[in-house]
């Protein structure tokens, strides 16, 4: 389970030590996005819902398709 500001990796980074994929952190009402080769730059922010529906849409549209990290 997540906390608020706690950064998670997805689960798809893969090889050496796993820093070369996104990860993101639950924000009060926002979804923070960052890039895990940079994480002192500024994160992406959307709002939850939206970035649940874009997830769903993505799992719907390429439940092929895997994350190259």
């Amino acid at each position: 389970m997540m906390t608020p500001d706690t950064w998670q990796k997805s689960s798809y980074s893969g090889g050496g030590q796993g820093d070369a994929c996104v990860e993101v952190a639950l924000r009060r009402t926002h979804i923070a996005v960052r890039d895990s080769k940079t994480p002192g730059r500024a994160p992406l922010s959307f709002p939850t819902d939206t970035f649940t529906t874009f997830l769903e849409a993505l799992k719907t549209q390429s439940p092929h398709v895997t994350a190259p990290c």
